[in-house]
C-alpha cells in the first residue's frame, strides 16, 4: 500500500490515538467527527482536549465533521464510534466511501435488538464490503504515553489484515493477525460485562484472588458462549480475549471497570453512567448477551448475576454468591482437541 489517504471515523480517545499512529506513519488522516469546536481544535491546535489532554497530533490529520469529505479518496477506513450509532454511521459511509474500500471496525459492542456484531452490521448493508475488526487490549491513555502495546487485526482477507499491520505498525504498537473475526470481535465486547464485575469486586474490598476468578471463570463464560455461536474458543486465550479482559479487569482507565466500582459505591445503574460521562459499552453487551444466553441455554452465572443488579435491583454483594455457586465443576473446561464440547 502506497503512502496515501487513510479515514479514521470517531473523535474519541481510541480513534484519536490511531489516527496518531498512522500519521506518524507518513499517511495523510482524514479524520471524521460530529463535533466542529473539537474538529477545529484539533486542526488549530493539534489537540483533543476532551478525551486526551496534553497528547500532540501529527500535523498530518485533518480533522473534520463533514462525512463527504472524511471518506472520499480514502484508500482506508477505521470506525471507531459507539455500537449505538454504528449502523448509522456506517450507512452513511459506505455510501459515500469509493468503492471496496477496506472497513475496520474498532468497536467493542453487540447491536442491541439483531444481535449483530459490528463486522456483520458491514456486511448487511454491503455484502461485498471488505471488512476487519481491530480489537485488543488497548488503553488509549496507555498507547497515547508510548507504552509498549499490541492488537490484532482480524480479516477473511488477507490484504485488508495486511494493509491494517502496515499502516499502524510502530516501535511502541504491534499489531498481530488472525483470521478469527467473529472470536476476536466476541471477545472485545464480551470483556467489558467482566469488566464491570470486576469493578463492583475492587470497590468491595475483593483482592487480588477474587480478581483472578473473575477473570479466569469469565473467561470461560466468554469462551462458552463464543464456541456456541461458531467461535474458534482457541482465540479467547490471545490479546483479543484474555489479554483483553485482564487489562479492563484490573485498571481504572477502563470506563466498564469504573462504571463498576461506581455501583459498588452503591449508585444506581444510570447514576454512574451518568458519572462515567461516556458510553459504557459492557451494559449495552450485558443486556443482549444475558438474553441470547437464555435463549441458548449458555451457563453464565457471572453475567447473569450482573443482569440482576444492573436490571432487577439485585444488591451488588449478590455478585460474589455467583461466583462461589452453580458453577460447573471443572477447572479447564475444554482441550484443543474437544473445543465443541466447551
Amino acid at each position: 500500500m502506497s503512502k496515501s489517504v487513510v479515514t479514521v471515523m470517531g473523535g474519541g480517545s481510541f480513534g484519536t490515538v490511531i489516527a496518531n499512529i498512522i500519521a506518524n506513519n507518513g499517511y495523510f488522516v482524514k479524520f471524521w467527527m460530529r463535533s466542529e469546536d473539537m474538529a477545529s481544535e484539533i486542526n488549530n491546535e493539534n489537540l483533543n482536549s476532551f478525551y486526551l489532554p496534553g497528547y500532540e497530533l501529527n500535523n498530518s490529520i485533518l480533522a473534520t465533521s463533514s462525512m463527504v469529505d472524511a471518506v472520499s479518496e480514502t484508500s482506508l477506513i477505521f470506525l471507531a464510534v459507539p455500537s449505538s450509532s454504528f449502523r448509522s454511521v456506517a450507512e452513511e459511509v459506505i455510501g459515500f466511501a469509493p468503492p471496496s474500500v477496506p472497513l475496520i471496525s474498532t468497536t467493542k459492542g453487540i447491536e442491541e435488538g439483531s444481535f449483530r456484531l459490528m463486522s456483520q452490521i458491514l456486511l448487511e448493508i454491503d455484502p461485498r464490503a471488505r471488512v476487519g475488526v481491530l480489537s485488543g487490549p488497548n488503553l488509549a491513555k496507555e498507547i497515547a504515553g508510548n507504552q509498549y502495546s499490541g492488537t490484532v487485526i482480524a480479516s477473511d482477507d488477507k490484504v485488508v489484515r495486511s494493509m491494517v499491520m502496515d499502516v499502524l505498525k510502530s516501535e511502541f504498537f504491534r499489531v498481530y493477525a488472525n483470521d478469527d473475526m467473529y472470536g476476536v470481535e466476541l471477545g472485545g465486547s464480551l470483556k467489558n460485562v467482566y469488566a464491570v464485575i470486576a469493578g463492583i469486586a475492587a470497590e468491595l474490598g475483593m483482592g487480588h484472588n477474587t480478581n483472578s476468578l473473575i477473570v479466569t471463570r469469565g473467561l470461560a463464560e466468554m469462551a462458552r458462549f463464543g464456541c456456541e455461536l461458531g467461535a474458534d474458543p482457541m482465540t479467547f486465550l490471545g490479546l483479543s480475549g484474555v489479554g483483553d479482559l485482564v487489562v479492563t479487569c484490573s485498571s481504572p482507565m477502563s470506563r466498564n471497570f469504573r462504571f463498576g466500582s461506581l455501583l459498588g459505591t452503591g449508585l444506581s445503574y444510570r447514576q454512574a453512567e451518568d458519572s462515567v460521562g461516556q458510553v459504557v459499552e459492557g451494559i449495552n453487551t450485558l443486556k443482549v448477551v444475558y438474553e441470547r444466553a437464555k435463549e441458548l441455554n449458555i451457563h453464565m452465572p457471572l453475567a447473569e448475576g450482573l443482569y440482576q443488579i444492573v436490571f432487577n435491583g439485585e444488591a451488588v454483594e449478590s455478585i460474589i454468591p455467583s461466583l462461589m455457586s452453580g458453577e460447573h465443576a471443572m477447572d479447564v473446561e475444554f482441550a484443543a482437541s474437544q473445543s465443541k464440547d466447551l
